[in-house]
Order: C-alpha cells, then structure tokens, then sequence
C-alpha cells in the first residue's frame, strides 16, 4: 500500500474516471489511486492491457474506447459512472504524439493528433462534466510543457496541448458555479511509452545530440505523485518535474532561446524526418 503525503486530504472512496488508461501515466495512475483507496473506471483502446490494469485495481469496470468518437465516449463514459455509482473526478488523459515537420510532413499525424489530443478531450470533458459538477467534483486534462514551449518536429503536438491547457482553463471558469474545480497537469519527458517511441527517431536523436547530458527523462513516479497529490487536493495545476514549474510562466522568455539553440543541427533532422516513418506513440483504430 502506498502511503500518502503528510497531509494530503484521504482519496478513500473517491470515484475516478481515467482515459488512456491501458499504459504509461494512466495505468499507473490508476494503480496509485486505487492503492489509496479510491475507486477508478479505466477507458482505453488496448483492451488486453486495459483488462490487466483493471484487475490490479480490483477488477475495476472498464471498456474499450476511442475517445474521438463522441458518442463512444458518451455511452462508455456513462456506462463506467453508473459502475462507479456517480463521479468525482475525470482524468482525461489519452494522448497520442509523433514526429511532424510542418513543412512536407504527413498531414496525417497533424489531424489525427488532433483529433485524439484536443476533440478526444473536449469529448471526454463535455461527458463527463455534468456528472463532476458538484462542490467535490475535479476534472484534470493532461497538458505538457509543450503547450508553453515549443520545439521543432512537435508543431503537431504542442499545438494540441496548448488547446488542452485553453480547454481546462476555460471549463475551470465554467464550473465556478458548481463548486467543482479544474487542474491543468503539465509534464515534460517522462519515462513512458510515449517519449520512448516519439523521441526515439533518427531526427530526434539527430536534433538533441547535443543536449543529451541536459535534455534527462525523469521517472514516471514524479509524475505520479504529482496527480496523486494534485487530485487529493483538486489543485489548480500540476507539474512534473518540478524543474518544469517555473518554465509556464517564463515561456515568452524561454521561446527564444530555444529557437536559438537548435539551429546548428536542425537542417539534417528536418530533412531526416520528411523521410523517416514515425508512427504514433499509441496504437490507433483503422479508419
């Protein structure tokens, strides 16, 4: 069992929905949550996975789910809060990322980007909100850093989390009334399936040879205490590591000297992407 910050309000009984729960920040949220005594629904596209983590969190309800399909989300959503008997706060955190230079890349991985990281939201967020809006209710969509700082080859997927980070500000405004709140998480390379497949390109490799003694992937734990924490307390945002923290509000500050840092080899990793086959981190449905 693990055991809970030193004054962190209790997550006992606490009735939790999670998207892209079959693997990374997802699972092992669930799992952490469940741990604390919560009780989690898992969504996801991976069913064999998603049974797996269900069973670690007490043979938890959950349902395959492609979250840009809006009436999927709406009949799966209220599926898994009639298991859960209500609800008290939604994760919405599938989220896909690959490689895109805006300038002949695939279109492709722009739309359906898109389509998962920002309708996904939208789709789970408008689900689920009247069921949250209550003085104990909490909605968390998962941003990143790259909704505040923007690096070459992620055009596609900083402009999606910078619309997660619009999307969660704006329904935190909205659901003043109701007494529920919102918290954007931000995080920056975490040890997932997602920055393993998405960074680990030849052009990737190529952009951040340089900074490689820099550029550190930090544990998935630091992201998992960080929405444990966040959640117990329906806090405002969240960040991980705790290095990211000061970057959102320094971004206008931090832009340019990103845009001066990759220069030198950004040439040969533009035109190594415009070549290189860099499917999305997460498996998708066929069209």
């Amino acid at each position: 069992m693990h055991r809970a910050r030193r004054g962190t309000p209790s997550l006992e009984g606490r009735r939790v929905l999670i998207t892209g729960a079959a693997r990374g920040i997802g699972a092992a949220l669930a799992e952490r949550l469940h741990q604390r005594g919560a009780r989690v629904a898992l969504l996801g596209l991976e069913e064999e996975r998603l049974a797996a983590v269900a069973a670690r969190c007490g043979d938890a309800p959950w349902a395959s789910c492609d979250v840009t399909d809006r009436a999927a989300v709406e009949r799966t959503l209220g599926t898994s809060v009639d298991a859960l008997g209500g609800l008290d706060v939604v994760v919405a955190n599938a989220g896909v990322a690959a490689q895109l230079p805006l300038v002949g890349g695939d279109p492709a991985v722009m739309e359906r980007t898109i389509a998962v990281n920002v309708l996904g939201v939208y789709y789970t967020l408008r689900a689920a909100g009247p069921h949250i809006s209550h003085p104990r209710g909490y909605a968390v969509p998962i941003s990143s850093v790259g909704a505040a700082v923007h690096l070459p080859l992620m055009g596609a997927y900083s402009a999606s989390k910078a619309a997660v980070e619009a999307l969660g500000n704006t329904l935190r405004i909205e659901l003043g009334p109701s007494g529920a709140r919102v918290g954007v998480a931000y995080f920056a390379e975490i040890d997932t399936d997602m920055t393993s497949r998405g960074f680990g390109t030849e052009a990737a490799a190529t952009l951040t040879a340089r900074f490689r003694g820099v550029n550190r992937v930090a544990p998935l734990r630091l992201a998992i205490n960080a929405l444990e924490h966040g959640i117990a307390r329906r806090a405002r945002r969240i960040v991980a590591p705790a290095w990211a923290a000061p970057v959102l509000p320094l971004r206008m500050l931090a832009q340019p000297f990103i845009d001066r840092a990759v220069q030198r080899d950004l040439a040969a990793a533009l035109e190594i992407a415009r070549g290189e086959d860099a499917p999305l981190t997460t498996p998708q449905p066929e069209a």
